[in-house]
């Protein structure tokens, strides 16, 4: 085991945060013994796009991981509320989530804050908004306007997203059934305007839900990691995020680590 590798592992072996599930501080690791691999996750805000879309892949594949005997471990920038919210939303399991209000973990693994540009007389805040702002345009955010683009234009080395029956309601708006993607351009992948539609539901619930999912707004732009160990604590997988919708070297199946 390389040093490197020991000490991801020995970190998140000491690091107690609040867990959802009971609202009590605990050890991340403290009950993954028995855990053939282990998937630790460090979200950026709950209430970010990559937190939500990736919640949603692992719901997707939650059999595979549990055939496969993975254990999640999931820590996410937000307060017991957000963690609360997000699971009654996603479907993530409160036992596997932890919140960290001030982004401690990330802080400590040294991962991407996101674009710092502070410009005079704006509060903290504001400056967050704006440096969110420009990394959504793709400024200190490489690939961002690519993988948006792509949830419009479809991808057909993606897999369908949704099945033909499934029922998507976005308020306002009319519901929406999976078939209806079929019109533009068959099925068997993801579709033109299928990505894009789920994305828009996540955007939906965060902004009518904002001040949940975003206590802070201090670290709106902080980027998170995915840390993949065997059962003996050996690193076989990482990634470092480094621009938003990044949260995975290969977008199109983001678990795709997971059968290598």
């Amino acid at each position: 085991m390389t040093s490197q590798n020991q000490d991801y592992y020995s970190i998140f072996q000491q690091i107690q945060l609040q867990r959802v599930s009971n609202g009590q501080t605990d050890f991340i690791l403290g009950d993954c013994q028995s855990a053939k691999k282990l998937l630790v996750i460090l979200w950026p805000q709950l209430g970010d796009f990559d937190s939500l879309e990736y919640a949603w892949w692992l719901k997707r594949e939650s059999q595979k991981l549990h055939d496969a005997g993975i254990v999640t471990r999931a820590i996410g920038i937000g307060d017991l509320a957000s963690g609360q919210r997000f699971c009654e939303y996603t479907g993530f399991a409160e036992t596997d989530l932890f919140v960290d209000p001030q982004a401690q973990l990330h802080s400590l693994l040294n991962l991407y804050p996101g674009l710092s540009l502070k410009i005079p007389n704006l509060s903290p805040t504001i400056n967050a908004w704006l440096n969110l702002m420009l990394m959504c345009a793709g400024i200190g955010s490489p690939g961002t306007l690519t993988e948006v683009w792509r949830g419009y234009r479809g991808d057909r080395q993606a897999p369908q997203l949704l099945e033909n029956e499934q029922i998507i309601h976005i308020k306002p708006l009319p519901a929406i059934q999976g078939s209806f993607f079929n019109r533009a351009g068959g099925s068997g992948f993801q579709r033109p305007f299928e990505l894009a539609t789920l994305r828009l539901r996540n955007m939906n619930e965060v902004l009518r839900n904002w001040t949940t999912y975003v206590p802070d707004s201090t670290y709106l732009t902080q980027r998170g990691a995915t840390f993949l160990f065997n059962k003996q604590g050996n690193l076989l997988y990482e990634h470092k995020d480094r621009a938003i919708l990044g949260f995975a070297a290969d977008m199109s199946y983001p678990l795709s680590f997971l059968c290598n």
